[in-house]
């Protein structure tokens, strides 16, 4: 019953805008000028507003839809946000449809944000969402379908209804937001999260209701911890502990455990936990891990990079879960009107619960290689001390290149040091031109011909008392020559234990945007970046050893990626060719 009452999840990802401003020329550089025609800051494969800022997925009837909060006055973030709405059969290739919500009612006059779907019975979608109100409160409202014969879902009414839910007693009126998708336990009742902050405490408020329409909120705290700021972006889904398919959210039993996440501004970072859930006293028990569950050091985070306000959906067409993310920018405001957009989606990825129970395990969705062409092969190549190989015959600057390194016997790794607990920090003390025993090896991504500018992605192995030490890097101060843009070294540690001598790499590179996945998606590093030099053609991509000992190429495949249909307006009706 669960399955077919969840059939479609909306996400609408926390502050994201989109102007219409521009997009026709966007569409004619493309088809005329191919991938040079993109621009020097635009992405080729990864969804991108024309104009302006963007943001958030959902499966209904065959489609995926994508609703973003969008300016259309300006690249810069504002109070009036509408809901863009773009509708693809693959998540690949997008089509442009109208703005699906505008701002106009007294529960949303300054804004409608985000928010999450739900499918009730009948096949209805309804949607919840917040709405900034005409005294700037924070509410959460209700949208439907205008017409649910209409398979793209173009227009929806907001219900005289709203607001249904009200900040409650302690919570601010401006840090009520972004409530989830709503699950159905088996005792009749729907269940959302809201987050909020309450008495210096980040928290996820959880509210039941019969009908969909009354919400009351339960007696017990769901989650919350201390000196986090409010929690945005909520997301709360079962996994499996059996296998890679994703579950309906209202699934339970014994064989599923949760994962709560939730944004946190402090770090700009998505924090989860893995977890028990009871229904029947709506209590929500992160497993005993180490540490803080939202300390950078201790914490685990989806990406450790550029990646915030995510959410995932269930893909009923492919059973499984999928996860979708904004990817900010790192240069200034003034360089975003010069673009005249700012910020872009990280690529799909299907998560599932690793083996061990601990984490999850991400990668890209399976229709992004439909984009590949022009394939690179290698296999068994040394890497000796301070090796640079160039991996020709792909277009560098739009790429996709997945490696297996073998490693030699750990015996000259360098040892670990206990106190190096931030991996972020080591990253940014041992860079990838700092020689160890076992590397740093990896991929210079983005690099000029005279390696003036450079993204690296690598990893460091390190000896230590129970088992190696893995350290996985990603960004640097050389991937780009303009002074002014953030370039840190984002890093974290990988939990996997080396038995076969064995680690994986796999990097989409995108011109400005460089998402890596080690160790089969143990572990996600998102970079964005601005090349000056490494730019188009003259953009370069190596595998390096700055390692003392040998590391070997075990196999090697790299493609060129297409450029994908991209926010097209006037091909609508190529959506549904077969």
């Amino acid at each position: 019953m669960a399955v077919h009452l969840i059939k479609m999840i909306l996400v609408l990802l926390c502050f994201t805008l989109i102007s219409n401003y521009g997009v026709q020329a966007f569409n004619k550089d493309i088809s005329e000028n191919g991938l040079d025609g993109i621009g020097v800051n635009r992405t080729g494969y990864h969804f991108q507003s024309p104009n302006n800022w963007i943001n958030g997925p959902m499966y209904y009837n065959g489609v995926y839809h994508l609703f973003y909060q969008y300016n259309p006055k300006a690249v810069v973030w504002a109070s009036d946000i509408v809901w863009g709405h773009s509708v693809s059969k693959d998540m690949v290739n997008w089509f442009r449809l109208d703005v699906a919500m505008y701002p106009k009612e007294s529960f949303d006059i300054n804004g409608c944000w985000s928010g999450s779907a739900t499918i009730l019975p009948g096949n209805k979608p309804v949607m919840l969402y917040t709405g900034i109100d005409m005294n700037n409160v924070q509410v959460q409202n209700i949208a439907v379908p205008k017409d649910l014969s209409d398979p793209l879902l173009v227009e929806w009414k907001k219900l005289d209804e709203n607001p249904l839910i009200l900040p409650p007693n302690g919570i601010n009126g401006t840090s009520f937001r972004d409530p989830t998708t709503a699950w159905l336990g088996k005792d009749g009742y729907w269940r959302i999260l809201v987050g909020a902050e309450r008495s210096n405490l980040g928290t996820a408020l959880l509210f039941r209701s019969k009908d969909f329409m009354t919400w009351t909120e339960a007696e017990n705290n769901f989650q919350s911890a201390p000196d986090t700021g409010i929690w945005e972006c909520p997301d709360f889904f079962p996994v499996s502990l059996k296998g890679k398919k994703g579950l309906d959210t209202s699934t339970s039993g014994d064989d599923v455990k949760y994962i709560l996440k939730v944004s946190l501004q402090r770090t700009w970072s998505d924090f989860y936990t893995v977890g028990d859930y009871c229904l029947n006293k709506d209590e929500y028990v992160p497993d005993n891990t180490p540490g803080d569950h939202y300390s950078t050091t201790t914490g685990l985070k989806f990406d450790y990079g550029k990646f915030y306000a995510s959410k995932t959906f269930f893909d009923e067409a492919k059973s499984r879960r999928v996860l979708w993310a904004w990817v900010n920018e790192s240069d200034s405001e003034v360089d975003d009107f010069a673009k005249g957009w700012a910020c872009i989606q990280a690529i799909p990825r299907t998560v599932w619960l690793d083996k061990n129970g601990k984490q999850l395990l991400q990668w890209p969705i399976e229709e992004l290689e439909t984009l590949r062409t022009n394939e690179v092969k290698l296999k068994k190549t040394p890497l000796t001390k301070g090796s640079l190989f160039e991996v020709q015959g792909i277009t560098a600057a739009q790429a996709d290149i997945e490696v297996t390194f073998r490693l030699p016997s750990l015996e000259n790794a360098e040892s670990f040091d206990p106190l190096w607990n931030d991996a972020q920090r080591l990253c940014g003390k041992k860079d990838a031109t700092v020689q160890g025993g076992i590397g740093p090896f990896g991929l210079l991504t983005l690099a000029s011909k005279d390696f003036e500018e450079y993204t690296a992605v690598f990893f460091r192995v390190f000896k230590a008392q129970n088992k190696p030490v893995v350290l996985m890097c990603a960004g640097g101060i050389r991937s780009s020559l303009k002074a002014e843009l953030d370039k840190p070294s984002y890093g974290a540690f990988v939990d996997v234990d080396l038995l076969d001598g064995e680690i994986s790499l796999r990097s989409l590179i995108d011109h400005t945007v460089v998402e890596s996945f080690g160790a089969g998606g143990k572990t996600c590093i998102t970079t964005r970046v601005y090349p000056t030099l490494a730019v188009g053609k003259e953009a370069h991509l190596y595998v390096f050893n700055n390692g003392t000992e040998t590391v070997e190429i075990k196999r090697l495949n790299a493609w060129t990626m297409q450029t994908p249909k991209m926010n097209l307006g006037n091909e609508i009706s190529s959506l549904f060719a077969s």
